[in-house]
């Protein structure tokens, strides 16, 4: 584990794997932080050094006053990549943490070998609901979004199975003025220019029950790129990393295999 003080803000950032493996960056989603991805690194290959890190605003990262800009984002995973000395990774991105990669490729271009992007878009939702959703944060706290959130998150089946629970406890340990001022960074991002400028190997990534990203808003973004793969996890919702590991770390293995990355 290790922290990058950058400016006001501290960012929060794990190593598991093999210190001189090929790099993969993990970015997380929307009211999650870094163990969102704790169920998918035990079907990774072995050899890769994973870094996985907690958007400010959310886990162990520290909290600015909101609001944020996605360009504040993507310059935090800049920072990150620089500070561990990387060049030529893959970026997986889930959610804000996808478009936080789409910013990142369009920025520093020499820094990613490849970016999946998984459960995203470049643009997501409109400024007006953003605003709603700070604004129901605001007077109710992350309690009283949970149960819409739950719902766009999962599958009926996942839902029903009663492995939600651990979830949300993910959800409401997290930050409300993180939470808030990552909303509006959603709110003020459009990186639809940004992304069809992209040229390097990019996968996406959708789960067919995604009430967050549905599958056609991650296919256009995806198409917006030459020569960019997309892929349907089926049975999975916003997160496929944690309903469908196995899926999710097959298709991203193939990607890393098809770069050369292992």
């Amino acid at each position: 584990m290790g922290d990058l003080t950058r400016g006001e803000v501290v960012l929060h950032y794990r190593e598991d794997g093999v210190p001189g493996g090929a790099p993969v960056i993990f970015s997380n989603s929307l009211g999650t932080d870094l163990h969102l991805w704790d169920g998918l690194l035990p079907f990774l290959p072995a050899g890769l050094r994973i870094i996985r890190y907690d958007t400010r605003g959310h886990g162990a990262s520290s909290v600015p006053p909101a609001p944020y800009a996605m360009a504040e984002l993507v310059a935090d995973a800049e920072a990150l990549i620089d500070h561990l000395g990387l060049r030529a990774a893959v970026f997986v991105g889930l959610s804000i943490g996808g478009m936080t990669g789409q910013g990142l490729a369009a920025r520093r271009p020499d820094l990613l070998r490849g970016l999946v992007l998984s459960n995203t878009a470049a643009k997501i939702g409109t400024p007006e609901m953003w605003q709603a959703r700070i604004a129901a944060l605001r007077a109710g706290g992350l309690a009283a979004l949970a149960d819409g959130v739950l719902e766009r998150w999962f599958s009926g089946g996942f839902l029903a199975s009663g492995q939600a629970g651990a979830w949300r406890e993910m959800l409401l340990r997290q930050p409300e003025e993180g939470y808030a001022g990552c909303c509006a960074a959603l709110a003020g991002a459009d990186l639809r220019e940004a992304t069809r400028g992209l040229r390097l190997p990019v996968l996406g990534i959708a789960g067919a029950e995604d009430g967050a990203t549905p599958p056609d808003l991650v296919r256009e973004t995806v198409a917006l790129v030459p020569g960019a793969r997309y892929h349907l996890i089926p049975g999975a919702g916003h997160l496929p990393c944690v309903e469908k590991p196995q899926d999710f770390a097959d298709e991203l293995t193939g990607f890393l295999r098809e770069t050369g990355h292992i």
